[in-house]
């Protein structure tokens, strides 16, 4: 009899799909409260039998109906864990809900169990007047763990960060591995790495995913200076820094050539390489640019990076493109030295010099643009053909909704390599058949 794999807290379908990547089947058991998820879950999912309600109000045995559980997925609400929650008050009943597991574990008995979640999870503990208490961090996990392995479960957890799996994103996350049938807990081995490492070099790794490849370079980038409503000065700021550290201060940036007109590609190139041949059709000569996070302090991050953890709130990537073009005059000419720091961009200013391989450039233009919900569900690692702007009735999500499937998601790498890891005979049987 073929084992089911259930998925708990399904969401739209990030675990659900490393695991399909994985066997080549859809899981046979989904669960979420959200019915947004859940119709998203069930658009690229449609062959799962899919539950929309409470994940307690679900009976293990009415759902398996008898039959063996070979993988359970439980990816329990992260948010009342999550350091990104700041100092607001958590709630007992959601940081709980990791204890459904141990239903599943003791009435239906899943051969191997995997659970995902934040890396704060191992500080799970006793909730006093919405603050968790210092005393007792980790003692409810240890608990948690503890009565898995009475249960017949050996146990083991660690952190893993999705970029080493081949996703272009460095989200980190906590992963919990339980067994019962006697076979060794494996922890896959890294795919990628940094570029820098030894490991790359030799060829034993490929280099990590970037962000550079999860842009969509045909969308226009419009002119921060010839918005309606100008940008704020924190987002004013926020660019300036981006500029003078990626682009001004980079010795190596990672540049663009940029044609205006339809049907011209887009083609990246490494600065190691010669400079692309810029002709008269090019509207500028090079572009540079980089991602601007709407959140945090930082100056965001170069594209040749994986992207940086994606979270369910809309607006906190935009890609910033610095467009340049061959540098005639002198210093005098754009408003400050060169070796002081950029000023804070404005409105009206336009201003820089940029040397590449040894030719000055001018930045005669800013654009920028929010990253759309397809780039953040390619930097999870989501396959291109997933379906993220509507459900299989026809009705269209807003990109609020895609955006927040995209930010609660599990990066599909993740799942892949756990599964092909640890179950590669479920693997070998559902391909063979």
């Amino acid at each position: 009899m073929r084992e089911l794999i259930v998925d708990s807290f399904a969401g739209g379908g990030g675990a659900s799909t490393g695991i399909e990547l994985a066997i080549g089947r859809s899981v046979d058991i989904a669960i979420n409260h959200d019915e947004a998820a859940i119709l998203m879950h069930k658009t690229n999912h449609p062959t799962t039998k899919h539950y929309c309600e409470n994940i307690w109000d679900v009976d293990p045995v009415k759902a398996t109906e008898g039959k063996p559980v070979g993988l359970m997925w439980a990816s329990p609400d992260c948010k009342h864990f999550s350091k990104a929650k700041g100092g607001k008050p958590v709630e007992k009943k959601i940081r709980g809900l990791a204890w459904v597991v141990l239903k599943w574990a003791g009435k239906v008995k899943p051969r191997v169990i995997m659970l995902e979640n934040v890396e704060e999870f191992v500080t799970w503990g006793p909730v006093r007047k919405g603050k968790p208490v210092k005393s007792k961090r980790g003692l409810t996990f240890e608990k948690f763990k503890s009565q898995l392995q009475a249960l017949g479960y050996v146990v083991d957890h660690r952190e893993l960060r999705a970029c080493d799996y081949g996703a272009p994103t460095t989200r980190k996350r906590f992963f919990m591995i339980a067994r019962r049938d006697g076979k060794p807990i494996i922890w896959p081995e890294a795919t990628h790495g940094d570029p820098d490492s030894m490991e790359v070099r030799c060829g034993v790794l490929k280099p990590w995913r970037t962000a550079a490849e999860c842009i969509d370079w045909s969308i226009p980038c419009p002119s921060i200076f010839e918005r309606k409503k100008p940008l704020a000065d924190n987002t004013l700021r926020r660019i300036a820094r981006g500029i003078q550290k990626y682009v001004i201060d980079n010795p190596e940036p990672f540049i663009i050539q940029y044609h205006s007109f339809k049907g011209q590609e887009f083609r990246g190139q490494d600065i190691h390489s010669p400079l692309q041949t810029v002709d008269t059709s090019n509207r500028y000569g090079l572009v540079i640019p980089f991602i601007s996070k709407f959140y945090g302090t930082g100056t965001g991050q170069p594209v040749k990076e994986p992207l940086h953890t994606i979270t369910t709130s809309p607006g906190h990537f935009a890609e910033v493109r610095t467009f340049l073009m061959t540098y005639y005059g002198n210093g005098d000419d754009i408003g400050q030295r060169l070796d002081e720091p950029l000023r804070t961009i404005t409105t009206k200013d336009r201003f820089g010099i940029v040397t590449v391989k040894g030719v000055d450039y001018q930045i005669v233009d800013i654009g920028m643009r929010m990253l759309t919900p397809r780039e953040l569900f390619r930097a999870q690692g989501f396959p291109t053909d997933y379906i993220i702007d509507h459900d299989y009735t026809g009705k269209t999500y807003p990109k609020t909704q895609q955006v927040a499937r995209c930010g609660n998601a599990v990066p599909p790498p993740f799942a892949k390599a756990l599964v092909e890891a640890n179950l590669p005979e479920m693997c070998r049987q559902e391909k063979a058949s």
